[in-house]
């Protein structure tokens, strides 16, 4: 059964393919929304944040590697790739770029609704029922196990990319870590784009968990070596 609640964003040039989809996925349960090309995809995706991207590799303006380039630079999001094209390299690029799965037209829509069922049961964190709190104190408390983290008591709505990020300061609270190390945690060893990715997150993460952003209790920047995860005095 369909995750009723997962936002689809799809990316393609082909108006009769993707109003296809946009009806067939939601009659499987799922909200739908569409781009006809990938700057208007782009567009879409930031002002929506959808849980999954369907991306077409062929279209005008910017092409489907363009668009998981973009998205893979900020945002941690399944993307499953389609083309017409089959060639062993077109894979192998995608997957490298950041692709959770690549379907090859023509398709059956019945596949393609199980890929995505795949890829976000995949995408789900497990709750085992078990706790492994990495840290607490009487404002904040991270949980590994559960991927989750509260604040004054309340869940903080953290995405995957900053669960990773807070998990690993955590474990490594008190010792500096490079922005190298934490690109390798935090988005794997085959990331290697710049490092502009980790300051940008640190900063999305001091927004939600510092009472002062500019001021920051818990990470701390350690200039010319990294940043440290404290506990506040």
């Amino acid at each position: 059964m369909a995750n009723t609640k997962a936002k689809l964003l799809v990316i393609d040039d082909d108006l009769t393919l993707l109003q296809g989809l946009e009806v067939g996925l939601t009659g499987a349960g799922y909200t739908v929304m569409t781009a006809s090309d990938g700057l208007k995809g782009l567009q879409t995706f930031y002002n929506a944040q959808p849980d999954l991207v369907i991306l077409d590799l062929m279209m005008p303006k910017m092409d489907g590697w363009q668009v998981c380039r973009r998205i893979r630079e900020l945002w941690d999001v399944p993307i499953i790739m389609l083309t017409a094209r089959a060639q062993m390299v077109d894979r192998v690029t995608g997957l490298k770029l950041g692709a959770d799965d690549y379907v090859t037209k023509p398709f059956d829509l019945k596949e393609l609704e199980a890929r995505v069922e795949a890829v976000l049961r995949r995408a789900k964190p497990r709750n085992t029922g078990q706790s492994t709190v990495l840290y607490s104190d009487d404002r904040l408390v991270i949980d590994s196990t559960r991927q989750e983290v509260l604040l004054d008591g309340q869940p903080l709505d953290l995405t995957a990319i900053e669960m990773r990020l807070i998990i690993y300061l955590a474990e490594n609270v008190g010792c500096v870590v490079t922005a190298e190390q934490i690109r390798s945690a935090v988005w794997g060893p085959q990331y290697t784009d710049e490092l502009s990715s980790v300051k940008f997150y640190i900063w999305r993460l001091r927004r939600k968990i510092e009472r002062s952003p500019s001021d920051p209790e818990y990470i701390m920047t350690e200039r010319g070596l990294g940043y440290r995860f404290v506990r506040p005095n």
